[in-house]
């Protein structure tokens, strides 16, 4: 045995006879690393955060898996259908994410890494981060009061990009044109146990890295007058225009959504309302305001003990394109959604759900012609611990 491995062996024994011998040492260890068996996750990520404290730091482990079967009376335009986020693939089995994830939790620290891989990541995620879902650290400045920076998921929009936390198995237009991700700093300070105030600072609308010199800010207020209601208003305003174009394109969002969970009945409805200067199409020198709407209102009824039942309505209108570049979709589209949700465990989730999209003008090719609805069938497992 040469003196390198000699003293590698002798690092290993003594670190092994170290830990037999102190098992409070042990048992501290097993009481900080936990597995995340949090099974209630409906609009998890939407949540009031109260910046929750720990006397015992704590780190929590956990994975998810969600798969799909999706069929749709559309072609596919470069390996995905039109609007692609969960079941982004025409008549085919697919992986929408396969996740990982660390969640460490201390009085004064705290700090989110999500590693996912899938669909999801693939269509919405820019190609060279598109493994990262979050990756971000927060300090507690005083009581109350905490900084996080990073990489974070989306907090606009109702619904989240981890299909589990969704009534749907599919993702509205509203939710669809909405920010996936945003890179920069949250300043968030709980005024009460109802109350939390939110200033944002970011990178970008739609992209990790900065596109030009300016950035992105807002604000977030959510108010939960109790356990069963939560209220959420969400403002943002930026230009992405690059620095060397002339004429700037300042964008102004405003997002509403509302969550209810009380006994068998869960409820979710978003509006948002858009302008951005300089964007009208009609204007054919761009020196006018375009300006777009969406809503949606979903419900879900825990009919028996592990049979759900949901429905939902939705509504985009972005004439102009200010956040649906390309996507030709006219005056408006409406959709309809229905489905059945099975739970043979509190952590496995099957789904069958039908949807139908009805647009102002034909936008879906279908056997190479075009047509203004879209039909989809999605079967949807997901498991996670």
């Amino acid at each position: 045995m040469d003196i390198h491995n000699f003293y590698i062996a002798c690092a290993l024994l003594s670190a092994n006879f170290l830990v037999s011998q102190n098992d409070s040492l042990k048992k501290k260890l097993v009481s900080i690393i936990q597995l995340n068996t949090d099974t209630s996750i409906l609009f998890q990520h939407k949540r009031k955060d109260n910046g929750l404290q720990t006397d015992q730091p704590k780190l929590e482990i956990g994975a998810y898996l969600s798969t799909y079967y999706g069929l749709y009376t559309e072609d596919e335009q470069i390996g995905f259908v039109k609007h692609p986020t969960m079941a982004a693939r025409n008549n085919q089995f697919g992986l929408n994410m396969a996740m990982i994830s660390l969640a460490y939790q201390s009085k004064t620290l705290r700090s989110t890494l999500s590693f996912h891989y899938g669909d999801i990541a693939e269509s919405t995620w820019p190609a060279k981060y598109n493994l990262i879902q979050e990756a971000n650290a927060g300090v507690e400045l005083r009581k109350k009061l905490w900084l996080d920076v990073g990489i974070f998921r989306s907090h606009i929009g109702l619904e989240s990009t981890q299909p589990r936390e969704n009534i749907t198995s599919s993702m509205s237009l509203a939710n669809v044109y909405e920010p996936y991700f945003f890179s920069g700093a949250k300043l968030t300070y709980n005024l009460t146990s109802k109350l939390s105030l939110q200033l944002n600072a970011f990178n970008s609308f739609s992209s990790i890295v900065e596109t030009n010199k300016n950035k992105l800010i807002g604000s977030t207020i959510i108010y939960s007058p109790n356990k069963a209601l939560t209220f959420t208003y969400n403002f943002i305003t930026g230009d992405d225009t690059p620095d060397s174009s002339k004429i700037k394109h300042q964008r102004f969002y405003n997002n509403f959504y509302l969550t209810f969970q009380k006994k068998k009945w869960s409820l979710g409805a978003e509006f948002n309302f858009g302008a951005q200067n300089n964007t009208k199409k009609m204007d054919s020198i761009n020196l006018s305001t375009a300006f777009m709407n969406s809503s949606l209102v979903v419900v879900k009824h825990q009919t028996y003990e592990k049979v759900g039942f949901y429905a939902r309505l939705e509504w985009f209108s972005d004439m102009d394109e200010m956040i649906s570049g390309g996507s030709k979709m006219g005056k408006y589209t409406w959709g309809t959604t229905c489905g059945v949700e099975y739970k043979p465990l509190k952590n496995v989730a099957m789904s069958i759900e039908g949807r139908y999209l009805k647009s102002d003008k034909p936008n879906f090719i279908y056997n190479n012609s075009l047509r203004d609805n879209r039909i989809e069938g999605i079967f949807c497992l997901d498991v996670w611990f």
